[in-house]
């Protein structure tokens, strides 16, 4: 059967496929953002760019990256944005990596922190960490499909750049989701010795103290048992305690957008709270979140149920 595709006048094949599904593919899995290079390493010539810039198909972000389709970009869209923007091998740091890590709020700050072995400049839209210290096997890792320091170096990074009661927090919440390893941080401290500035020493005295007020891994037993149901009935481990936006959340599945709400007596027994967590279900529903609520009950005596939910929303978030 002869091909049918249809191309625009002028527009050649470069490759097999048309290249608006070489941009659909790269997009999607690039949470809608696409980068020149990786275009032109796909076959698709630098005439059929031009042309999909002129009709508004690619929106210009940053130099050499492009929306596709729209610039309706979600946070992480912007995030993988500016990774893309500085070159091969950059990767989300400092504030921005703790953010997607769940270990702190997004923040309100205007410029996207970004990571480097190579020489780039910063724009008014990203801030250029230049490193010559950048393991790939022990610190980066990708989150939702964005690159990023892994957490240890992510705490050490932001340890230079925050104040100390805001590094103890994302040492607490790195706690709290099971993902604080003490002896990685101090490699990555040992690694990257001769920094200037006090974010070393930042984070030495932060784990100090960390040690000694000795934080629980959750903050309550029924997050705990919560943890123990979806390891028995062979769920994804959530996130615990993570932010969406600003609200932190008791545990998310980001890449199915499911979150649980655990409602516990001692933490829900006033009117005013019992409004505050429905204020919440709401944002978070706005957001295209799908939000489940647990009592202690349902989570210690009917377990099975519990499990059976979670696994539907997130079969259904998984296909949506």
């Amino acid at each position: 059967m002869a091909d049918e595709r249809q191309f625009l006048p002028g527009e050649r094949e470069e490759n097999d496929a048309h290249p608006d599904a070489t941009l659909a593919r790269l997009a999607a899995a690039q949470h809608g953002v696409v980068a020149r290079r990786q275009l032109l390493a796909a076959g698709v010539v630098s005439s059929t760019i031009g042309r999909r810039v002129d009709s508004g198909h690619l929106i210009a972000l940053h130099r050499g990256v492009y929306a596709v389709g729209h610039a309706r970009l979600t946070r992480d869209g912007h995030r993988m944005a500016a990774v893309l923007a500085v070159g091969p091998g950059a990767v989300l740091s400092h504030r921005d990596a703790a953010a997607l890590h769940g270990l702190r709020p997004p923040g309100d700050h205007v410029r996207t922190h970004v990571t480097t072995l190579r020489h780039a400049a910063g724009t008014a839209a990203i801030q250029v960490h230049r490193t010559t210290v950048l393991d790939p096997r022990r610190d980066v890792v990708a989150v939702d499909g964005i690159p990023a320091t892994s957490v240890a170096r992510t705490l050490v990074d932001l340890a230079g750049v925050v104040k100390p009661e805001l590094l103890e927090k994302a040492l607490e919440q790195a706690e709290r989701q099971r993902v604080l390893d003490v002896r990685a941080v101090a490699d990555v401290v040992a690694r990257t010795r001769g920094r200037h500035g006090r974010g070393h020493a930042a984070i030495r005295e932060a784990l100090a103290r960390h040690a000694a007020t000795g934080t629980q891994l959750t903050r309550s037993w029924l997050e705990r048992a919560f943890l123990r149901l979806t390891d028995a009935h062979g769920l994804p481990r959530p996130r615990m305690n993570a932010w969406i936006g600003d609200m932190e959340v008791d545990a998310t599945w980001p890449q199915q957008r499911v979150a649980v709400e655990l409602d516990g007596w001692g933490e829900h027994a006033t009117r005013a709270a019992f409004a505050r967590d429905r204020e919440r279900g709401n944002a978070l529903q706005v957001r295209g979140w799908v939000v489940l609520r647990f009592t202690h009950g349902q989570v210690t005596r009917e377990p099975a149920v519990v499990a059976r939910i979670v696994a539907d929303a997130l079969r259904r978030g998984a296909g949506r």
